[in-house]
């Protein structure tokens, strides 16, 4: 039986994570760090990203990439790094909240610009690192969904449609690359305390509706999305794959009351 502390390693693997920069994504660094792994971080926020590089430093190798992934070009230039530079753990924690309103209200533009964030980069990213995965005898695939995804969503309908979609990819890229020893799992927080989600917590009927709805009566801590993509990604997630792991205070079960 291995010890916790070889169950939640990472020494050893590098990880990339995009989005670095943001409330989740800078919590699931900080403890890849901690937990061994070198780091590959990209996002588009290149102050916000340098401060975070360095601050990691002293504890880890680390590498960063500005990287906007609403540009083709850009994401083709971070695939090319990832085949000369290959990775055994991929975060895919970069989104945009887009259009706020149902379906009918997205453009075509909207449209073009959320998919290709939230979810064509993630799939250009995940077939540049399967192949050295596959080489190597295994890896990880995270996609960082959301609760949106499990629902239909009156504010946010195409976020959670592409949220969804995410769910889904990480079902198949399971069934596909599992021979290979490569997992592949989502994870869909709930409301987290993060940037992000500033202006829902100044709401006080939104927050007032949105705690009653979940039993814990508090929002999410980046940590505990972070401490849910280390299980992923280390040997204690080794035999789960194809799955969305639901992290919302119980949000998604309760009848409201």
């Amino acid at each position: 039986m291995l010890a916790v502390t070889q169950l939640f390693s990472l020494e050893g693997k590098r990880a990339l994570i995009t989005g670095a920069a943001g409330g989740v994504g800078s919590a699931i660094a900080t403890l890849f760090a901690d937990a061994g792994a070198s780091l590959l971080l990209t996002d588009r926020d290149d102050d916000t990203l340098s401060k975070l590089s360095v601050s990691l430093a002293e504890q880890t190798d680390i590498d960063s990439r500005i990287t906007d992934l609403s540009d083709p070009d850009s994401v083709n230039g971070l695939c090319h790094l990832l085949h000369r530079q290959p990775v055994d753990i991929l975060v895919n924690c970069a989104g945009i909240e887009g259009q706020v309103g149902g379906l009918e209200d997205c453009s075509p533009a909207q449209w073009q610009q959320l998919m290709q964030i939230n979810l064509l980069a993630c799939q250009q990213l995940s077939t540049a690192v399967i192949p050295t995965m596959r080489k190597k005898g295994g890896g990880r695939l995270i996609y960082v969904a959301s609760i949106a995804g499990l629902r239909g969503n009156k504010a946010l309908g195409l976020y959670s449609v592409a949220k969804a979609a995410l769910m889904s990819m990480a079902r198949n890229y399971a069934v596909q690359c599992g021979p290979d020893g490569i997992t592949a799992n989502a994870i869909a927080p709930g409301l987290i305390n993060t940037p992000l989600s500033q202006h829902l917590q100044a709401n006080e009927a939104f927050m007032t509706r949105r705690l009653q709805m979940t039993p814990l009566r508090r929002i999410g801590e980046p940590d505990e999305i972070a401490a849910t993509a280390l299980y992923l990604a280390s040997q204690a997630g080794a035999f789960t794959t194809g799955q969305t792991l639901v992290v919302d205070g119980g949000t998604v079960i309760t009848d409201g009351n």
